[in-house]
This record gives structure tokens, sequence and C-alpha cells, in this order.
């Protein structure tokens, strides 16, 4: 019994340390420093740097900046401060300036890679980490950022949304979970089954956090679609999506990590593909059953 009594409070005194450290946060100065307003769910306030001023093409596909071109860094009260975790799309050029003002702010780069394959500029994807003061670190990579191109002045309102022409009642029951509209493009967030932890951390909300599988559906006409997006996975699961993916010629384009302490240790695999939509629906559950994701 009095074990018991001591988890209990121990899991209170830790709900409410994690509350004051919430709590804590001015993010009023931290949508400051970014100069635009968070998307916040639970504790975590995320905010989008989507590269609205480039033109990407793929297999004559003109990519909507929802589809794969969304840059973005989340902020998560810990440890008295908060954990930061992003992802920035860049150009070539942009990598090594951006990636000098990150470090010399103190942040942390944990991966640089292609998502996609023959794509016309091709855009690059710098994973970036770290821990301290929110305000700072917002500060320090509004800094980078200005270092490339990336649209930094505060958004315009946005405007009636493109309709989404695809079937996406069938597209919800085939991926096994309820997409979401976005900027033209129809957005699936598949979480895992087992908690990822990160320096400690539990890695939650996982969309928001950039750890749930990732499926997007860019509507091309007549039931057509290009899609994109990443399988969050272990590495027992890496082939067996691989093969299910391919059997149903949908290319993968990229295998690599995006941190570097998390755990279970896992792996970011990329596709692209532009067909019908169901058949490529079809494809992607067919990956998603040998994955350890929660869906219907």
């Amino acid at each position: 019994m009095r074990k018991m009594f001591w988890l209990v409070a121990s899991i209170f005194a830790t709900s409410l340390a994690v509350g004051a450290s919430a709590q804590e946060v001015d993010w009023q100065k931290v949508d400051d420093a970014f100069g635009r307003k968070a998307a916040v769910s639970g504790d975590v306030h995320r905010y989008g740097f989507p590269r609205t001023d480039l033109s990407v093409t793929l297999d004559g596909v003109n990519k909507k900046p929802t589809l794969a071109l969304g840059g973005w860094i989340a902020f998560k009260p810990a440890h008295g401060g908060a954990m930061v975790m992003g992802d920035l799309v860049l150009l070539e050029a942009e990598i090594n300036p951006v990636m000098l003002k990150l470090i010399e702010g103190g942040l942390e780069i944990t991966a640089v890679h292609n998502h996609l394959l023959r794509a016309s500029p091709a855009t690059f994807y710098m994973h970036v980490g770290g821990h301290g003061d929110p305000v700072k670190m917002a500060a320090v990579i509004h800094d980078a950022l200005a270092a490339s191109q990336t649209p930094l002045a505060t958004p315009a309102a946005a405007a009636s949304p493109p309709a989404v022409d695809l079937d996406t009642a069938q597209l919800d029951q085939l991926i096994g979970a309820k997409g979401q509209a976005n900027g033209g493009v129809y957005q699936f967030n598949v979480p895992r089954r087992d908690p990822v932890t990160e320096n400690e951390m539990q890695v939650t909300p996982v969309g928001p956090m950039g750890v749930a599988i990732a499926i997007n559906f860019q509507p091309t006409g007549g039931g057509k679609a290009a899609i994109t997006g990443d399988f969050v996975l272990t590495g027992d699961e890496v082939n067996p999506v691989i093969k299910a993916l391919r059997a149903n010629d949908i290319d993968v384009t990229a295998v690599h990590s995006h941190m570097l302490d998390e755990q279970p240790r896992l792996f970011f695999l990329h596709f692209w593909a532009s067909d019908d939509a169901l058949k490529l629906a079809h494809g992607l559950r067919a990956a998603l059953d040998k994955t350890a994701s929660t869906r219907s």
C-alpha cells in the first residue's frame, strides 16, 4: 500500500512538473521570434515554413507545398526548457549557410538528405534538434533560415483551399485512418503502436513531432494522384515495406534516419508514385500491413 502511495505521488509530482514547465514557456515570445503563430497540439507548438517560393516539378507534377515542401519546427516543454525538432526544406546552395548558423547557435544537425528523386529543382531536407530556452532557439532558427530564401514574412491569411478531387472516403477506408485536406493535398498521419522517446522524453503527439507515418495525396485529375511521404520503421520492417511498395509500382526514393538518440531506433522511408489514387492506396495499405502501426 505504501509503495502504491509513493507511486501515485511520484506520478502526480511529475505531472505537476510537466504542467509547470509548459506554463513557464512564454510562447508569445517564441511566436514573435518566428514572426508567425504556432499550431498547438497538446503541449507541442509547431511552426510551419513551407517553401511557397519554389516551383518544383516531378514527373510532370507541380508539387504543392503541402505535398513535399512543408518545412517545420516543433517545440515541446522538457527538463526546464524545451526540446526542439524540425525539418527544413532547402536548395543545395542553401545547405551549408543554414547549417553554419545553426551550429553557431548551439543547435544540432541530425540529418541532411533527399526525399525525392528527379525533382527540378532538387530539394534537400535538414533535420535539426536541440534543448534549451525556446525563445533563444527560435531566434537561432530564424536567423539560420534567413540564410536561405525561405519566406519569413508573416504568412498572408489563407484563401479558400482548393478542393481535393478524390474519393476521400475510399482512401480513408483503404489506408485505415482518417485523412485531412490541407492546401489541396489529402494527408494521413498514421501513428506507430510503440511509443518513441528521444533523450528520455516521449515524443508526443506523434504527428506534430514528425514521428507518425505520413502519406500525402495530391490530385492530378481524373481520379489520379501523386503520392509521397515517409514510413516510420524499425529495422526489421524496412525491407518488407520496400518489397510491398515495389510490388505495387511505388518508388522508394530514400531510406535514412531523422534523429540521433531515439528509442526504438527508427528509419524513415520515402516514396513516390503518380497513378490512379485508389490503386496507389491499395499499394500503400499493403506496405502499412508490414508495420506495427495503428489503423483500422
